[in-house]
């Protein structure tokens, strides 16, 4: 059985993860994920996909994350129409994440031409909002832990990753004529003691893994976040400030809310106003109430037991909601996107 593997990104560079998996038969794609980062590495995305599209058959996404995901506007854009194949939770992160995405694209275009700073006279962006929503029909969501089928040869299953909500360790099992290949790939992968998240699932065994490398050089120091944050927040209230805590949407915030809450429970910090100002952040901090089996805390607990719904947590969702928050007086925490608190 001939497998044959395509590096289209994720090597060389962190990010833009695209691995091609063909069968001769049938060919499949791990991932679509964007350039980020230097010049020239953003420019890439806007090459011509290598192959023709009808050939392209079906894509299967590990987790949300632009890097992994947000070439697929693109994709669509030039002619794939097939499954793409990713967790329940991850397929609502996915359409957060990508209209976002397209919004961000629209207005960096908006911005060169009316300042003029592009070689191009009339610059576009790489996709429009309209293009990230049309890949939402395409998506097929999968549960944790169940082996579903994309060709009579061809089973996938998704097993935590633990990096952030919905994010899948996959595994690919290859059946050939007399042998099958197991294929693995960790996607990113979170760590084993995370409060949120389930632990990265063990696999037994794999015949070909490719894993996630990115902090590969580095071991992650032990720290105590919930004692540092709790003696930050004490000393800022002490002098009279105002906390503000510039925090990732995605992953980042809601383990932020996390510690916040306990340090309150535990009367470490005083019971204060926590004001979540970033769409993106709210918007991603309720898929945990959506998907309670797929991490550690339960959606069941009672109103003021909840990290991430309890009286102290007030979401800022409008414009005029985040421009009030200029004036307010006294002691508060502001959790937001590092551009909004940038603002």
């Amino acid at each position: 059985m001939d497998v044959t593997v395509k590096f289209l990104g994720g090597a060389g560079s962190v990010t833009g993860s695209k691995y091609l998996i063909d069968l001769g038969e049938f060919e499949f794609l791990v991932d679509c994920g964007l350039f980020q980062g230097r010049r020239e590495l953003r420019e890439r995305n806007w090459d011509k996909f290598p192959m023709p599209l009808e050939q392209l058959e079906a894509v299967i996404i590990t987790h949300a994350h632009l890097d992994h995901v947000g070439y697929l506007p693109r994709l669509v854009k030039q002619g794939f129409k097939g499954p793409i194949y990713c967790t329940e939770a991850s397929s609502e992160l996915i359409k957060i994440l990508l209209l976002d995405s397209g919004k961000l694209q629209e207005e960096e275009a908006e911005f060169a031409r009316k300042k003029g700073y592009s070689r191009h006279d009339d610059p576009q962006p790489l996709y429009t909002v309209e293009d990230a929503e049309a890949v939402f029909p395409l998506l097929v969501p999968k549960p944790f832990d169940q082996a579903f089928e994309i060709h009579p040869k061809v089973k996938v299953t998704y097993f935590h990753a633990g990096h952030i909500l919905g994010a899948a360790i996959t595994k690919i099992l290859i059946k050939g004529d007399s042998q099958e290949k197991r294929l693995v790939f960790s996607g990113d992968l979170g760590r084993f003691h995370d409060p949120l998240l389930f632990p990265p699932t063990l696999i037994p065994k794999a015949d070909i893994l490719w894993i996630e490398s990115t902090y590969g050089d580095r071991i992650a120091p032990k720290v105590k976040p919930e004692e540092e944050l709790g003696s930050a927040i004490r000393d800022t209230f002490d002098r009279g400030g105002l906390v503000i805590i510039p925090s990732f949407a995605v992953g980042r915030t809601q383990l932020v809310l996390y510690y916040l809450f306990k340090l309150m429970e535990k009367g470490k910090i005083p019971k204060v106003p926590i004001f979540l100002d970033s769409p993106m952040a709210i918007d991603a901090t309720k898929l945990y109430l959506d998907f309670s089996t797929d991490h550690q805390l339960t959606a069941a607990l009672e109103e003021d037991q909840h990290p991430f719904n309890h009286r102290q947590l007030r979401y800022f969702q409008k414009q005029e909601q985040s421009v009030s928050l200029n004036e307010y007086r006294g002691n508060a925490i502001i959790v937001s996107a590092s551009g909004m608190a940038t603002g």
